[in-house]
């Protein structure tokens, strides 16, 4: 089946998208079993990633990346995750939060910390949830307080993805406390891994995605120079606000992928096994089940590269970001579901892939803002 056709692409992605199709049919669809067992972090992958230009590649060509816009990221997203999830999630997450820096951040910013990541020397993290604070943006309390020409930060970030192994953070932190402006209230900070005060540890194991890794960060008199500050104090909330839209529909691209990858399952499956004197997918039932799951597929696909047109051009793009998102994760969880169920007791198998499609899929319903906020977006934007 070829359900990541490519003729939805816009054509300027359509090369990029064969290269990473390329790239995962040689390097992640082999060794997904092994890392899902082993829950290793896929160091050669990602080294391979980096060596083939298809990783922190969204980092403008003047700090040493293409210059991918956000169709070329999408196109490169749903074939990685069609191969597995973890390690598309550990490809990704290699430059997670640099968008900030090369926006708002100054040159010489970018030439210390953006190059080196672009350049495969170094990778970045993103620090913005916290132990008890995950959607509420305004309600982050890790600290960031002016002492002199530094600032010094306190708290705890959790779920942060590399915030063992990058070089340095992109984090949030609340350095006003306005109670009539909630929202100008946190500021953006580079935070290199090895700052006095910065500790971090790997979560234990997780049911899925195992092989990217996410970190319980502790923040205790960590001193970084004012220098580190990404655009100006105050203006962090609204600067997430705008990375999130972009991101939440690359997440998009993570269902579509996890939802091809549940279809090319369930299709083989039924096709090869007999009940009954002849092959499940002779059952009127099954064929309705597969009819649906790609009707949530197309229709998921659809709307996402709609919505990836719509957030490119700035057109209500909170809008959009968070109708795709929804649908295209909610549209896995589904697809998955019925996978396993045309499985049958064979679906809880570890060796199965369906097994680990099915948990990689309820993982993007809730990162990125829970779907259950998007719907609070798609509402509150719907006017």
């Amino acid at each position: 089946m070829k359900l990541l056709e490519d003729s939805i692409v816009p054509d300027h992605a359509h090369d990029i998208k064969q290269e990473a199709r390329e790239f995962a049919h040689e390097h992640i669809e082999p060794a997904a079993t092994e890392y899902f067992r082993s829950g290793e972090y896929p160091e050669e992958i990602l080294e391979a990633g980096q060596d083939a230009q298809l990783v922190a590649q969204d980092i403008p060509e003047e700090w040493g990346g293409r210059g991918l816009d956000l169709p070329q990221l999408l196109a490169i997203t749903e074939e990685f995750y069609r191969a597995d999830a973890g390690i598309a999630l550990t490809l990704q997450l290699a430059s997670f939060g640099c968008e900030m820096t090369y926006e708002y951040g100054t040159d010489q910013q970018c030439e210390e910390y953006i190059r080196p990541v672009a350049e495969g020397d170094q990778r970045s993290g993103l620090a913005v949830s916290e132990p008890d604070t995950g959607s509420d943006l305004a309600g982050m309390e890790t600290t960031a307080e002016r002492d002199g020409d530094e600032y010094v930060i306190d708290g705890e970030k959790y779920w942060i993805g590399n915030g063992v192994e990058a070089d340095w953070v992109t984090l949030y932190a609340r350095t006003g406390d306005d109670e009539t402006n909630r929202y100008g209230n946190h500021s953006m900070f580079i935070v290199p891994t090895d700052t006095d005060g910065y500790d971090a540890e790997h979560i234990p194991e997780k049911m899925a995605m195992r092989a990217s890794k996410q970190a319980h960060i502790e923040l205790e008199g960590c001193r970084v120079p004012e220098e580190n500050l990404i655009g100006t104090e105050g203006a962090g909330f609204w600067m997430l606000a705008e990375f999130f839209n972009q991101g939440r529909l690359v997440v998009s691209g993570h269902g579509l992928g996890l939802a091809a990858a549940a279809i090319e399952e369930a299709w083989e499956f039924v096709h090869d096994r007999e009940e009954f004197g002849r092959t499940i997918s002779e059952f009127q039932a099954v064929q309705h089940g597969l009819a649906d799951m790609l009707l949530d597929f197309e229709r998921a696909r659809a709307l996402t590269w709609r919505a990836c047109e719509k957030v490119e051009s700035g057109e209500n793009a909170g809008y959009w970001a968070a109708l795709a998102k929804t649908t295209a994760t909610e549209a896995a969880v589904d697809v998955a579901e019925q996978g396993m169920q045309f499985h049958g007791g064979r679906s809880i198998l570890d060796e199965r892939r369906i097994a680990r499609v099915y948990r990689d899929a309820r993982i993007p319903v809730v990162y990125e803002g829970a779907n259950e906020i998007q719907r609070n977006l798609i509402y509150g934007q719907a006017s």
